[in-house]
């Protein structure tokens, strides 16, 4: 009998039709049974006359599954076995304790983000480096696109393209004669014939970044286009959304985001965003994660389809310094996927330092939200991480997987602000654990050279000097009372406080 992990994926592949449309033509889907759980999933047409339905199983033991649809063959029966997880396996992230991750296995889940907008679209060579970057563990999601991305360091062509056709001509395509208002009209494509091809190669982003422990983003539209993608029409849209849905939904790392800067999609009203989540609430039986990205204006992230909030700065200089109150607004999990980028272009939004990257990321986190890395360094072959992924080239995200190390130290599920004076954020466990059994002060720009603290005269504190641009973490001794906590007058430092009973 077949196995498969629970949370991994079972496939049924079955023989069809080739000839006319299948794409649109024919129907296949598969139901799969176990004790604990029924789940319908839309198959899909994968070219060359064969047909797919997948499933992620959520509980072990044994599962029987039929198949039908509407060809002759798509009627199959079977069963097979769900084995418990292992390794890295701790199933979907959901939302947990109203404003913070785990996974389903109960596993807390930290969200230290990048973005790599066309990495599924690049050379191997590339894909290759940025796989190489991944394997050092700096972060535990990426965001990327399923369509290409025309935009700024970004014009070349991609390695395929979703649809069958052709594309305009670009060779005369620079920096200087760039343009959002673009004529789709050069463009051949048939939006009912997608190429298969295409979404393997984002399915295999998928299965890497799964079996590297890191969730997958998936950024099913865009405005930055110069092929048509983004203005194809409501049933060209619909039949888009289903095809994604069900390639992907089965892989248990999938996050969805409807768009990337929804605002700029300038053919795309709120009705149309709120069918697509409506398309996507029905189709994914597995209940992904979703949120829809801004450029200026957030979306309504109090909408009931919403998991949690996708964020773009909206001020040039404070935004996550709002995310204590934006978690008051919506009542949601606060993820800036988008704080500016670490580097040195000549756009605003994308020359900051690895140190400010850094101190926005432990603002975040201490106010009980979690931001995005980006990193933007110009490169002799335009090869930048924020669009291409390859190598990095800035000093954060060492920092960044640094921060992330305390995160998991934290008790319980992820952090909130505390009680702190005007000139440092504080972090507390967001438990109904005493507000004073685990602290972190973080001083962020300033550079207090001690500081000092009233305690009970009955409590003990083990006390730790963190140096979050170092990264070091210096034991500071057990204290009570009023005591001092030197520091060495420089920015980016923090003071951890765990009481103890058994020292």
């Amino acid at each position: 009998m077949q196995t498969v992990e629970r949370w991994d994926i079972f496939e049924v592949t079955v023989s069809g039709p080739a000839d006319g449309n299948p794409f649109t033509e024919q129907r296949f889907t598969g139901t799969f049974r176990g004790k604990n759980e029924t789940v319908t999933a839309d198959g899909f047409y994968d070219g060359d006359g064969v047909y797919k339905v997948r499933f992620m199983p959520s509980f072990t033991g044994e599962y029987m599954y039929e198949t039908s649809g509407s060809f002759s063959g798509a009627e199959t029966r079977g069963a097979f076995t769900v084995t418990p997880a292992t390794g890295n396996n701790h199933g979907p992230v959901r939302v947990a304790n109203t404003y913070h991750f785990a996974y389903e296995d109960t596993t807390p889940y930290y969200s230290v983000g990048t973005t790599c907008y066309a990495w599924a679209h690049q050379p191997e060579e590339t894909h290759q480096k940025t796989l190489a970057e991944l394997d050092k563990g700096y972060f535990n999601k990426m965001r990327f696109c399923v369509f290409p991305k025309h935009y700024i360091h970004n014009f070349r062509d991609p390695e395929t393209f979703p649809y069958e056709g052709t594309p305009v001509d670009n060779s005369d395509l620079t920096e200087e004669n760039f343009s959002y208002n673009v004529d789709f009209s050069g463009n051949n494509w048939d939006f009912t014939r997608f190429n298969p091809e295409h979404f393997r190669r984002i399915e295999r982003c998928i299965a890497e970044l799964r079996d590297r422990g890191i969730e997958a983003d998936i950024i099913v539209m865009h405005p930055y286009d110069r092929w048509g993608f983004s203005d194809m029409g409501r049933e060209a849209d619909d039949l888009y959304w289903h095809y994604v849905v069900a390639r992907f939904a089965a892989y248990r790392n999938v996050w969805w985001s409807l768009a990337n800067e929804y605002d700029l999609m300038r053919a795309k009203t709120l009705e149309d965003w709120e069918h697509y989540a409506a398309i996507l609430c029905e189709k994914d039986p597995y209940n992904h994660l979703r949120s829809v990205h801004n450029c200026v204006p957030f979306y309504d992230f109090t909408r009931p389809w919403i998991t949690h909030c996708s964020m773009q700065r909206q001020d040039l200089y404070r935004h996550v310094e709002y995310t204590d109150d934006y978690r008051t607004r919506y009542g949601k999990p606060v993820v800036w996927d988008e704080i500016a980028y670490e580097g040195n272009i000549d756009m605003g939004w994308g020359n900051i330092s690895g140190e400010e990257l850094t101190r926005r990321f432990w603002e975040a986190a201490l106010r009980g939200g979690y931001a995005g890395h980006g990193e933007t360094f110009l490169h002799p072959e335009d090869i930048l991480w924020w669009s291409h992924g390859g190598e990095l080239h800035g000093e954060s995200p060492a920092r960044i997987r640094f921060l992330h190390q305390i995160l998991c130290e934290t008790p319980g599920l992820g952090l909130k602000r505390g009680m702190g004076i005007f000139d440092e954020t504080v972090g507390v466990p967001d438990t109904m654990m005493p507000d004073d059994s685990y602290e972190i002060h973080y001083y962020g720009f300033g550079r207090p050279s001690f500081r000092d603290f009233i305690k009970p005269q009955d409590g003990r504190y083990r006390v730790e000097v963190i140096d979050t641009w170092e990264m070091t973490i210096t034991d500071a001794g057990v204290h009570s009372g009023k005591f001092r906590i030197a520091l060495p007058g420089k920015p980016y430092m923090a003071i951890r406080l765990r009481r103890v009973t058994n020292e």
